[in-house]
């Protein structure tokens, strides 16, 4: 009955935790471009798209269980579907972020259909290898991309009556698409589809038996993950309005994978974490050690999984399971000393005294046992008998015999 009681306010009180860490990261998120300086501002914004295409990445990596390496290609495909519009057509931006999105949907749809017979390993090299042909693919079409020069776009400019700068403006509106992402993303776990998805994780066979299409909800893990990437790269376009192929090599597929890796798989706060890992990382790596910033980067990633071996999003859990298991070890040990210390007591003094009643030997060896020996011996004569009655020497043969070394041989009358 106590835990009836005791759940619901359990309940209420971890939802009231996260109503309240929410409030406070929005005032922080909305407060931030007024504090920092222009640059830190486009910093923070970078970040926010980049948890965008993170979070993408987690529904198929961390929720789907599968695993792609060419997520840079997806997020290239946003980034120049979004150029070509503002340069080629001069449309508007708003209305580059649903066609970006489509675009990608279905290219994620296209890709996940001949990646159903893979996983593991195998899925990896295909998806790696399409990040590693986009780049070389973009430079022929330079007609519709520019080739190597890339693409250059303008800015998404504030209104007028918003009374704000072009970095405190973009910062905004990224992070109201951040946001709408991110929901997104998390009513899409708690539907039908993440439903399917965490069981065809877990397993494939008993998620078949229970109803579950594998091959449909693979493809569409890819097609969704391949969506969140798309926008993302169209909110690149917007930040920076400029795209090249040397901007989505296959080491921006490989940072995504790391910085989800680090940040903590299937959380929703993972993707946060991963894309500040991924955008401030490097910068630091590089102040640190001008001549090998890969270096300092690849110490940092160990750095962070030993301490943290499942992502910087499952570190506090760590940390208070740490701090609830050191008072149990103390009262453990404090319930250990008395025992341990009532040893001595147990061991009671009669018994360590024991030792002289085991010494009885002497006493079962009586002297008139020793005595007999005369009786045994009956001589007829009476000679013998009265010198050893006359002579004072033969009382004394019982203390010599007593006196002799166990298994002597028997003294005889004449000795």
């Amino acid at each position: 009955m106590s835990t009836i009681i005791a759940t619901p306010g359990t309940d209420r009180a971890r939802r009231l935790r996260a109503a309240l860490t929410v409030l406070l990261a929005a005032a922080a998120a909305v407060g931030a471009p007024f504090y920092f300086a222009p640059f830190q501002v486009f910093q923070l914004t970078m970040v926010l798209l980049y948890a965008v295409a993170l979070a993408g990445l987690n529904l198929l990596v961390g929720f789907g269980g599968q695993i792609s390496l060419g997520h840079g290609a997806f997020f290239a495909a946003g980034a120049y579907t979004a150029a070509v519009m503002l340069d080629r057509y001069d449309t508007g931006h708003l209305a580059t972020l649903p066609v970006a999105a489509a675009g990608c949907f279905l290219l994620g749809l296209g890709f996940g259909v001949p990646a159903l017979r893979l996983r593991g390993l195998y899925l990896a090299l295909v998806t790696l290898s399409f990040a590693v042909f986009l780049p070389p693919l973009l430079k022929r079409l330079e007609p519709v991309t520019g080739g190597s020069m890339g693409l250059t776009s303008d800015k998404l400019q504030p209104p007028a009556w918003s009374g704000l700068a072009e970095d405190q403006w973009m910062y905004f509106v990224v992070l109201a698409v951040t946001a709408v992402a991110l929901l997104l993303a998390r009513n899409l776990l708690r539907s039908r589809v993440g439903r399917a998805l965490l069981a065809a994780r877990d397993n494939e066979s008993a998620a078949e038996v229970m109803g579950v299409r594998l091959s449909l909800h693979k493809t569409l893990a890819f097609a969704w993950s391949a969506m969140f990437a798309g926008v993302a790269g169209c909110l690149y376009t917007w930040v920076i309005g400029f795209v090249s192929p040397d901007s989505f090599s296959f080491a921006l597929s490989i940072m995504l994978l790391a910085g989800l890796v680090v940040g903590g798989l299937a959380s929703l706060y993972g993707p946060l974490l991963g894309a500040a890992f991924v955008m401030y990382v490097p910068s630091v790596s590089q102040d640190l050690s001008e001549a090998a910033p890969g270096v300092v980067f690849g110490l940092l990633i160990i750095a962070v999984m030993f301490v943290a071996p499942t992502g910087l999003a499952g570190l506090p859990a760590r940390v208070r399971a740490a701090v609830v298991r050191r008072p149990t070890r103390t009262a453990v040990a404090l319930d250990r000393t008395p025992a341990a210390e009532s040893a001595p007591e147990a061991a009671s003094e009669p018994e360590a005294e024991s030792v002289p009643e085991a010494e009885s030997v002497p006493e079962a060896e009586s002297v008139p046992e020793a005595e007999s020996v005369p009786e045994a011996e009956s001589v007829p004569d009476p000679e013998p008998k009265s010198q050893a009655a006359s002579d004072p020497s033969a009382t004394l043969t019982p203390a010599v015999v007593d006196a002799e070394p166990v298994g002597a041989p028997p003294r005889t009358e004449k000795e």
